[in-house]
């Protein structure tokens, strides 16, 4: 394992803090799910150093009363919305297709978590995988001109500490035969995050693009943790289990991962409190799955695979 990349961040930086004195002046950034939780703190944060901003958004006019308040706390006038649908690849392609010109930074930030029940979209995917991962994916596929016309773009793909509850189940993507677990199936999906990460950045490193994962944290107040048992949520959070951010601090391993010169040239790598995770084998017994990133997860015959797997299954 290379030396792990420290900062002089930690779990209670915020996104503002890890930005500061950072100028992002002519760099054009696509955040999705930007209309919500760590989604706003992220364009804010990019915004407020000067970015172009482009959030990508399902719901038009959530985005636009959040384009219209990160102007207002930012004095930033360059923070547009599309509209983008992760889990409709049709969306995808017509946001691609709306694209114009390089793109500095692609924030992959939207996603769902713990779907109660399992749900699959039109093709038969698995609606946590179709979203967190295959959606970004074709988008980030999409973009690839974009990225590679820019003097050097970064994709930060948001996963989770929640990768530590399973491998991609290659022999099973849409749980057909595996008894659907939400927990399986949303950390199926964020070890499919950090992968991206490291098949993206093996292949496209030449282009100039680089692409590393991130896990934001615990943040109870974001609508990801809407489809959780609230009564559960509560007594988490009442436990002190769990140490939770706000959403000011869930931003910002993103944002560092996004702007910190020390990653120029740097991917495939995995992000916790604003610094590189430790590996950590998540079958050892008594593990507590609070931190560390699994070795399944930056496995480069894995990243190949659900790369060829991908292409496969979104044409």
């Amino acid at each position: 394992m290379t030396n792990l990349i420290t900062t002089p961040f930690g779990f209670s930086s915020t996104a503002a803090d890890v930005v500061e004195g950072i100028d992002l002046t002519g760099t054009r950034a696509i955040v999705t799910g930007a209309s919500s939780g760590i989604g706003v703190e992220t364009a804010r944060a990019l915004a407020g150093a000067g970015a172009d901003v482009t959030l990508a958004v399902r719901n038009t006019e959530a985005g636009a009363r959040t384009a219209a308040d990160i102007t207002a706390t930012t004095s930033n006038e360059h923070v547009h919305v599309g509209v983008l649908d992760l889990a409709d690849q049709a969306s995808v392609a017509a946001f691609v297709a709306s694209w114009d010109g390089p793109l500095d930074l692609l924030v992959n930030n939207a996603g769902v978590m713990a779907l109660p029940e399992r749900q699959l979209t039109p093709e038969g995917w698995e609606l946590q995988f179709a979203t967190n991962h295959l959606g970004h994916f074709a988008l980030a596929r999409g973009l690839h001109g974009a990225l590679a016309a820019a003097p050097s773009a970064r994709i930060v793909s948001l996963s989770s500490v929640g990768h530590l509850r399973s491998p991609v189940l290659f022999d099973d993507l849409a749980f057909e035969t595996t008894p659907y677990d939400p927990r399986i199936a949303y950390g199926q999906a964020k070890t499919a995050n950090v992968l991206f990460a490291v098949e993206a950045t093996r292949r496209w490193a030449a282009d100039g693009i680089t692409a590393n994962a991130v896990h934001p944290g615990a943040i109870a107040d974001t609508n990801l943790s809407r489809h959780m048992d609230q009564e559960v949520l509560a007594r988490l959070i009442a436990s002190g289990t769990y140490r939770f951010k706000t959403v000011e601090q869930g931003a910002a391993t993103s944002v560092l991962v996004a702007t910190t010169p020390q990653l120029d040239g740097i991917g495939g790598r995995y992000f916790e409190n604003a610094n590189e995770a430790q590996v950590v084998d998540p079958t050892a017994p008594g593990f507590d799955f609070a931190a560390g990133v699994a070795a399944y997860a930056l496995d480069p015959d894995n990243a190949r695979r659900l790369w060829e797997v991908s292409e496969e299954l979104i044409g």
